[in-house]
């Protein structure tokens, strides 16, 4: 009985929260497709736009899994872990649906648009920088600490030029207790958690939707999430340990490089 409760309710719930939000996605896009005149969202998954929207979020949230770990160690008990879900999936829907909005009402304004995949580059520049070096504290092997050396030093020139932007749009992270709350109180602070966690991280989605289709990549951040916090339920430790790895901290960066470097180049392709 005490599995039952702690392990397998919150887990089932997990996943039906999960359906409940994408059937929440699937109608407000719904809604904006029969308002919107000019081009329709898609709403069919595929499994790439589905693998994409799941490895970013995973490469994206070794700061939220440290912070939940710790939170549910000092919020023991299913009723908890309860709370934690609801909260921070909630949270992570909500950050995510309107990074989303403000995509799709203003992708139709070059400008606006353009400006937006600029910023959204700019911490993505950042936070690979961030990779980089958390890469090399962890690395061994010379190639590689070669490698990645060459590459944070052209990064750490960018990210020295636009310094003074990325702290105006990326809050400082000051999360840094994790204090035992009441029930209510408990869901509210997690539903905050993946805004402070996470703003660098919603930012960095706005070049993607470039790429694949919004519904599926969404989808992809929701299902992700839901994984991460099924196997944080099961094994908080082995998580940590997982997401902390220096070979996906290294993939991870690299790719949030690649896909900053691809929306600098499709900014002018917007004014044609």
């Amino acid at each position: 009985m005490s599995f039952y409760r702690n392990q397998f309710i919150p887990i089932i719930l997990t996943v039906f929260t999960f359906i409940g939000l994408v059937l929440i996605l699937y109608f407000y896009l719904t809604l904006f497709n029969s308002f919107n005149e000019i081009e329709d969202v898609i709403l069919h998954i595929r499994p790439t736009d589905l693998l994409v929207g799941i490895t970013i979020y995973l490469k994206t949230s070794v700061d939220f899994a440290l912070f939940i770990a710790n939170l549910m160690r000092s919020n023991n008990g299913w009723k908890k872990r309860i709370a934690i879900e609801l909260g921070t999936a909630i949270g992570n829907a909500f950050g995510t649906i309107l990074v989303l909005t403000i995509w799709l009402f203003f992708k139709n304004i070059p400008l606006l648009l353009g400006f937006m995949i600029l910023l959204a580059s700019i911490v993505l520049i950042k936070m690979s920088q961030e990779g980089f070096e958390e890469f090399m504290l962890k690395e061994k092997n010379k190639f590689l600490l070669q490698v990645s050396g060459i590459i944070l030093r052209a990064v750490k020139i960018v990210n020295s030029i636009t310094s003074p932007v990325i702290k105006l749009i990326i809050p400082a992270k000051k999360l840094t207790k994790s204090p035992p709350l009441p029930f209510l109180k408990l869901i509210l602070f997690s539903f905050s958690i993946p805004f402070i966690l996470g703003l660098d991280d919603f930012a960095g989605y706005i070049p993607l939707f470039s790429i694949v289709k919004v519904f599926g990549f969404c989808v992809g951040v929701f299902a992700a999430h839901m994984l991460l916090n099924i196997l944080l339920f099961i094994s908080p430790k082995k998580t940590v340990a997982t997401v902390e790895n220096k070979y996906i901290i290294f993939v991870g960066s690299f790719a949030f490089l690649l896909i900053a470097i691809y929306g600098l180049f499709e900014i002018p392709s917007i004014f044609k």
